[in-house]
């Protein structure tokens, strides 16, 4: 069916679904809502999609989420027709029964359910014609811009356990807490985690955190929840936007995490199985010729080799390099390392002694049986989704969408 034919059948022929008490009722009931570039919405259509929806145990306002979606469907059948895309009608049912047996049914069967909530067939045939054909359609305009390397493809399998494809956006504190303050660090900390507001944790962060991410406020990038230690897990996928962990004790320290957001992964990450970090130690603690030696240091190193360099005729440890399984990483060091790419560092201490910590790189079991091409294949989809979004927004905003 062309898409220019589509538009004529749901101005038209939709009305033939429904038998009506008369044309009081019919007026009613087929009249527009919504015109999009002149196309009609009918009331009839937007009570069916919101079944529909409801039938796919959709969640969501799902009168609302069928305005969206049929306002939007307007627009991509006519994007459709002026590209001259089609879909036959033997591909189109082909597309309805592939949609039916995910709910392990034929179509006939499919089709008879949906009955029975009061969905007209016409209904599931509109949902997937729109659909099937906006993807062909943004598969064969985009397709050869499509691009997704080695190295996109090994980030993506190297994020993390596969059970837990979840990223944190967080800030962070470490107060440090030698002996003689700990009692004093416990107390702040403990003010600290009753804070609800982001910028009053931020504000604390560039007073009392010790760890390099102060000037940001202790903001972090999304980051992979696996990235942390696995008994703060369950900690920190409890919060709440705007939460803050209760202080963490680590050796000579109190670390907090206040939660900003939390989203699911396109792609679930592999298992890291070891990571390999460096620690140089640097006397002074936190006085400014410690801090300057550390700036100095991560300034004339780009990977955790150079600091052999660095450490060439200082005592054997001043610089200690480690591969372990995450469980075997002292707390302290593991939650400097989670917020490092590979050969970033940051900075800690260690009661009297400044410590840079780098991190070296991380060993996923991905390895050489992960699927990669289904990892691929994903990323590709992302992309796509980026360009048909892109190109749904260009069009609603040139489209001329009114309530008559």
């Amino acid at each position: 069916m062309r898409a220019a034919d589509y538009l004529k059948y749901i101005a038209t022929g939709v009305a033939l679904t429904l038998p009506l008490a008369g044309p009081v009722a019919a007026q009613g009931l087929f009249s527009p809502v919504i015109e999009v570039n002149g196309a009609a919405v009918t009331g009839y259509e937007l009570d069916q999609r919101a079944r529909l929806l409801s039938a796919f145990n959709t969640p969501g306002d799902t009168a609302e989420l069928a305005r969206t979606q049929l306002v939007e469907e307007r627009l991509k059948l006519q994007q459709l027709e002026t590209a001259g895309m089609q879909l036959t009608d033997e591909g189109l049912e082909t597309a309805m029964a592939e949609f039916a047996t995910r709910a392990n049914l034929s179509l006939d069967q499919f089709v008879a359910q949906l009955g029975q909530q009061g969905i007209a067939r016409e209904t599931l045939r509109d949902y997937v014609l729109a659909t099937v054909s906006w993807r062909d359609s943004i598969r064969r305009r985009y397709n050869d811009r499509v691009q997704v390397s080695d190295a996109e493809i090994d980030a993506a399998l190297g994020q993390g356990d596969r059970g837990e494809a979840l990223e944190l956006l967080l800030s962070e504190i470490i107060i440090a807490a030698p002996p003689p303050r700990a009692a004093a660090a416990m107390a702040r900390a403990e003010q600290i985690s009753r804070l609800t507001s982001t910028a009053a944790f931020e504000a604390e962060a560039r007073q009392v955190s010790a760890l390099a991410s102060r000037e940001a406020g202790g903001r972090l990038d999304w980051l992979p929840i696996t990235n942390y230690p696995a008994g703060l897990r369950a900690l920190l996928r409890s919060l709440a936007p705007g939460e803050v962990t209760p202080p963490i004790p680590i050796p000579n320290g109190v670390a907090l995490f206040q939660l900003r957001d939390i989203r699911e992964t396109a792609v679930p990450p592999a298992t890291i199985t070891s990571v390999d970090y460096a620690t140089f130690a640097i006397a002074g603690g936190t006085s400014p010729e410690a801090l300057a030696e550390a700036a100095r240091i991560s300034a004339v190193t780009d990977t955790c080799d150079d600091l052999y360099g660095v450490a060439k005729g200082l005592p054997a440890e001043r610089l200690t390099r480690q591969d372990l399984a995450p469980a075997q990483i002292p707390q302290d060091i593991a939650l400097r390392l989670a917020g490092l790419d590979a050969n970033e560092s940051t900075i800690g201490v260690s009661g009297d002694v400044l410590q840079l910590v780098m991190l070296c790189g991380r060993t996923t079991s991905a390895g050489a049986g992960a699927d990669r091409e289904a990892v691929a294949n994903q990323l590709r989809a992302r992309q796509l989704n980026g360009y048909a979004d892109a190109l749904l927004a260009e069009l609603r905003a040139s489209a001329t969408i009114t309530q008559p």
